[in-house]
């Protein structure tokens, strides 16, 4: 099952860009491009779910319907 988790991603002074969620506790991502940081994050977001699986606790997130809104980024 797909879920929906909304991601927070800034640029570091350092030039690489940090990914965080208020929705997933402990996701934290980094990466040298953005588009690094959201599959690193992708990752991350797997295993923190495996792991409260394992424990049989889990996080209710929105599951993806037949529609929703996405902000692709391009680099040009």
């Amino acid at each position: 099952m797909e879920q929906i988790i909304n991601l927070h991603i800034e640029k570091l002074p350092e030039g690489v860009y940090l990914a965080t969620s208020q929705e997933v506790p402990g996701l934290v991502a980094q990466g040298r491009t953005v588009v690094e940081t959201l599959e690193i994050a992708r990752d991350v977001a797997k295993k923190i779910f495996e792991a409260q699986a394992e424990r049989h606790q889990g996080i209710k997130l929105p599951s993806i319907g037949d529609s929703f809104d996405y902000q692709l980024v391009v680099g040009i």
